[in-house]
């Protein structure tokens, strides 16, 4: 049994970020009698990784992210970057879905079409763009991207660019018009606020310290008020852990089995950017490029065009940087807390094994302002120095799993359903309903199917490959792009 004199909350939400926020706001649809509770140790809603600053806001759909597509033998592996854009169009779907019936009241406020591209430059990275574009066309949902190696071209449509290029090697790019740019942090927030409205309880400047499993296989989380000092406590039939970097100590805090072995690799991130209006007028695209030779792949430079706050900018990055802490506001413990007996062979696997990202690591952390704009140069030649200044971004926790480090987002949940978490960076939010839909089928397996009439008006592709289903996806595709363009136009 649970313990007498504690609050109680059907599910309590651990972080307000975009994760818990759209299964907050999933919920909120599929049982609105439910009482649910939203804990966040900062002061408001998207302050870490969900923040616009602190994440590149492309809405990863694998329409220019190369590192998606490696060379294996001599052929393009293209199954990563048709699953991220599956999942893609999962969450799309389901913001048509919200903005049709009052969830999002201000698409514009957070979704802008911004076109999606890849560029290179040398002959033989050439001849890659050239052959990832065709092993791509055949699938339907990257059938509009253009390969493009004329250089009149490449000038008229990313002219920043092309200025004061020396145009001796060839260069190419594709082009996908249907790429978005996207806030999170305004995303996040209008799924917050209604969840909010319709009677979620929502407790800042708290922090969850522990979490005990009770009897009944509920969970008592102790939570201490970061203004008070007091601590306080509460009990949960489901928890869902979408702390950011935070997820894996708080996992680890609970005790299941499922989260043993598992590691985390902290890593920061800092960018150029700029507000100046005759370089946002220039570069009206997501340009991204290939990583550096023994670069992880999250490192692939790219420059984008990003709206914040309704404000064209541009970001060029990302520079690694490094420190031990899990969050942008945590503690410089939080690494050593974090290796226990069960991940501390992997941890140190992982540490020998990398011996070129420690040394890249090395040689970011010591660029001066001067270097990061010599590489911004690489993409756009003509770049100032006074144009530009650099701006942290978040921190991301990379997942270590028996030995390796990953570059992607892990579900972790336990065999009862009762707790789950989600670990690990790129694609993160972009496919934040596809995984927050895994966590409804692994935890609420007994409602799942009562629930699915309900997901598959939220989701109207919902377990149908897209791939696969040509017709559907025009159809999907179709509809969600009139809803996002009708809401857009009612909000502007």
């Amino acid at each position: 049994m649970s313990e007498p004199n504690v609050a109680k909350s059907d599910v309590v939400l651990v972080g307000a970020g975009i994760m818990s926020a759209t299964l907050g706001a999933l919920l909120r649809r599929l049982e609105p009698d439910w009482s649910i509770t939203l804990v966040e140790r900062l002061g408001g809603v998207a302050a870490e990784s969900s923040d616009p600053w602190n994440n590149a806001g492309t809405g990863h759909s694998a329409l220019c992210e190369l590192f998606y597509t490696p060379a294996r033998d001599g052929s393009i592996d293209i199954a990563k970057a048709v699953r991220v854009s599956e999942q893609f169009q999962v969450t799309r779907q389901f913001w048509a879905y919200a903005a049709d019936n009052g969830i999002l009241t201000d698409v514009r406020g957070f979704l802008n079409a911004v076109p999606h591209a890849a560029f290179v430059q040398g002959a033989g990275r050439v001849d890659y763009l050239r052959r990832r574009h065709q092993a791509l066309a055949a699938n339907p949902l990257f059938a509009r991207t253009e390969f493009i190696d004329d250089a009149e071209e490449f000038a008229r449509r990313l002219p920043f660019m092309a200025a004061e290029r020396d145009l001796a090697e060839p260069v190419a790019f594709t082009w996908s018009a249907d790429g978005t740019d996207v806030d999170f942090g305004a995303l996040t927030k209008q799924l917050v606020g209604f969840c909010v409205r319709t009677g979620t309880a929502a407790w800042f400047g708290h922090e969850v310290r522990s979490l005990t499993r009770q009897r009944d296989g509920s969970w008592t989380l102790t939570i201490r008020n970061r203004r008070g000092g007091e601590n306080q406590k509460l009990n949960a039939k489901f928890v869902f852990v979408g702390a950011g970097g935070h997820a894996l100590p708080l996992l680890q805090k609970s005790g299941i089995k499922e989260v043993k072995g598992f590691g985390g690799f902290p890593v920061g991130g800092k960018f150029l950017r700029s507000g100046n209006p005759a370089l946002t007028a220039a570069h009206r695209a997501k340009v991204y490029g290939l990583p550096a030779p023994g670069a992880p792949a999250m490192t692939a430079p790219h420059l984008d065009l990003r709206i914040i706050n309704r404000k064209p900018w541009l970001l060029f990055g990302p520079f690694a940087g490094w420190s031990p802490r899990f969050l942008k506001h945590g503690r410089l413990s939080d690494l050593a807390r974090s290796v226990k007996p069960d991940n501390a062979l992997s941890m140190l696997r992982v540490g020998v094994g990398q011996r070129r990202l420690v040394n890249y690591l090395l040689g970011q952390l010591a660029l001066s302002q001067h270097a990061r704009v010599n590489a911004l140069r690489e993409f756009a030649p003509s770049a100032v120095d006074s144009d530009w200044h650099t701006t942290a971004a978040g921190q991301r926790v990379q997942v270590i799993r028996r030995g390796r480090l990953e570059f992607d987002t892990t579900v972790i949940s336990a065999a009862d359903g009762s707790i789950a978490g989600l670990l690990g960076a790129s694609p993160g939010a972009s496919i934040a309903v596809s995984a927050m839909l895994d966590v409804l089928q692994r935890c609420f397996s007994d409602r799942y199917q009562s629930w699915l009439p309900t997901l598959k008006e939220m989701v109207p592709s919902l377990g149908t490959e897209l791939s696969a289903e040509p017709a559907l996806f025009e159809e999907v595709w179709s509809w969600s792009t009139k809803v996002l363009q009708l809401a857009t136009a009612a909000g502007s």
